[in-house]
């Protein structure tokens, strides 16, 4: 293991002006996380206290409460929701009525983010013919014979998502041979950097990318760094923009945390995207910090996997990192970023994509089903989270009932014990159909792959749950015949024999506790 006490690779001045870590109980009681946290928890006290008072007038109104319950349930079986959601939201209604339908509506409605809404449909409808497609591959014998032209159809009705050829994709079978590729590409900038990640956390990781980032933008290279504002949770600073700023670095992060309760917050930047120059990308699950690297280790060896670009597929990352950058800018720049790029020919196919959970397009998932329900052979996959939807669920098991070699791959030492007891509560009646279930012994399964018949393959940020399927902001690369893929299907079977595989004896022996919290919070899984 690394020596996590090894000097960081930066000034130590920039490091000491722009960590600002808090120190002490007094300014952590105090801090902007704190305040916030007591505002919220005293606008939801305040909700119940109003509903507790209303309720010591509700006798004489339980008829009415009838009618409002089933007039409710009724509602809920209009409106376009997924089955199982629907499922959850039945159970709350027959157990608590009026707090249920409250949040229900609350939710429905989404008035937290109708302006960012507003505002995405606007740059997506502004930037829908940016990239241009080039029609020859889309008439290409093999894109038209796999329905490769269908997908790209499908990807392009919610955005701008042509489908390439002349560009490279190299894969990474851990965080550090990212990270090492990472350092070295950043190093080569000349115009521009963009960096939009889930998670930025000091250390090691972060330091080593901070130095080159202030280098560049000494240099005159014009530097962008966007995080998820839950960072400001626990990781950085809510003044860290106004500490990078100094260094010549813009920097924001999305959807920052306020004193309010507001739907606001289930949307999540959950992408990860590097551009360089327009002309190199990085995406995957890795974000920057440490224990995506093992620098240290919170969970066994974390396994995470990534994709770097090179060619004309970079321009989709440029744009979709641009569109969610523009989000707040009064005035967004494009064609100054959007520079197509010389390459030279490449085998195979890259077609970069997002999933916005503002629209009504379930992209993510419609991807992941596409493979499944078009897989010949084989459908390899490496998830960290298993919370299916009834469409995913059915469609594993019917891959796996038709002959279809369908295995899944998730964590042996998970991070979230909840999550990890819905994944099992998934193990009988995917197993039951054919379905085989892998267990990363060594540690934590952070990556998320499909691979299929030595063809078709996706890396990317998406996983196999709720939040990333329906609220997150999310993307990744799909790829056909890329020289790539064969390394993918390498790398997991080499991850395979590092594995416990889940059997019905297994099963039987789980855990109990797992076994009842995941009977319990199945229930509730898709507000997870």
């Amino acid at each position: 293991m690394k020596n996590k006490n090894k000097t960081q690779p930066e000034d130590e001045n920039v490091l000491r002006l722009i960590k600002g870590r808090r120190k002490g109980i007094l300014r952590i009681f105090f801090s902007r996380f704190s305040i916030m946290l007591i505002l919220i928890l005293f606008q939801v006290d305040l909700m119940l206290s109003v509903y507790n008072w209303l309720s010591d007038y509700f006798e004489w109104f339980s008829a009415f409460i009838w009618v409002f319950t089933v007039c409710m349930v009724i509602h809920l079986f209009t409106i376009d929701m997924d089955a199982t959601a629907k499922l959850t939201w039945l159970f709350l209604l027959m157990m608590f009525p009026i707090p249920a339908a409250i949040f229900m509506l609350f939710t429905e409605t989404d008035w937290g983010h109708l302006l960012v809404k507003k505002r995405m449909e606007e740059l997506i409808a502004a930037t829908k013919n940016k990239l241009k497609q080039d029609n020859t591959i889309l008439k290409h014998p093999d894109i038209v014979q796999t329905s490769t032209d269908s997908l790209h159809y499908y990807l392009n009705r919610s955005g701008c998502f042509p489908l390439y050829g002349n560009t490279s994709v190299e894969y990474f079978p851990v965080g550090e041979d990212k990270f090492k590729a990472m350092l070295e590409e950043l190093k080569k900038a000349e115009k521009f950097i963009f960096l939009e990640y889930f998670i930025i956390e000091e250390g090691y990781m972060w330091g080593s990318v901070l130095k080159i980032l202030v280098d560049k933008a000494k240099q005159g290279v014009e530097v962008r760094v966007m995080y998820d504002g839950m960072c400001e949770i626990s990781l950085l600073t809510s003044d860290y923009p106004k500490r990078l700023e100094k260094y010549g670095i813009k920097c924001k992060p999305f959807s920052p945390i306020t004193p309010f309760v507001s739907t606001h917050y289930n949307y999540r930047d959950h992408r990860k995207i590097l551009v360089i120059d327009g002309k190199t990308a990085f995406s995957g699950g890795v974000n920057l910090a440490d224990e995506y690297i093992n620098h240290t280790k919170k969970f066994g060896h974390w396994k995470d996997t990534a994709v770097m670009l090179k060619g004309e597929a970079v321009q989709s990352f440029t744009l979709m990192f641009l569109q969610m950058w523009n989000i707040t800018e009064k005035e967004p720049e494009w064609d100054k970023y959007i520079i197509p790029v010389l390459h030279k020919q490449e085998n195979g196919y890259v077609m970069p994509y997002c999933d916005c959970p503002l629209d009504s397009y379930k992209t993510g998932e419609s991807v992941y089903l596409d493979i499944l329900n078009r897989a010949k052979s084989y459908v390899h996959i490496m998830t960290p989270y298993l919370i299916l939807d009834n469409e995913l669920e059915t469609a594993l098991k019917f891959a796996a009932e038709r002959g279809v070699d369908v295995k899944l791959i998730l964590p042996g030492i998970p991070d979230k014990k909840i999550a990890y007891s819905l994944a099992k509560a998934n193990y009988k009646y995917l197993t039951d159909a054919g379905v085989k279930i892998y267990e990363y012994t060594p540690g934590f399964v952070h990556a998320k792959v499909f691979v299929s018949d030595d063809e078709k393959a996706v890396v990317g940020t998406i996983n196999l749950d709720y939040r990333s399927l329906y609220h997150h902001f999310e993307c990744a690369v799909y790829m056909y015949k890329t020289d790539c893929v064969a390394d993918i299907e390498e790398d997991y079977l080499k991850t395979l024999s590092k594995c416990r595989k889940v059997t019905e004896d297994t099963i039987k022996h789980e855990n109990i506790i797992y076994k009842i919290l995941g009977s319990i919070m199945k229930l509730f899984a898709p507000l997870m």
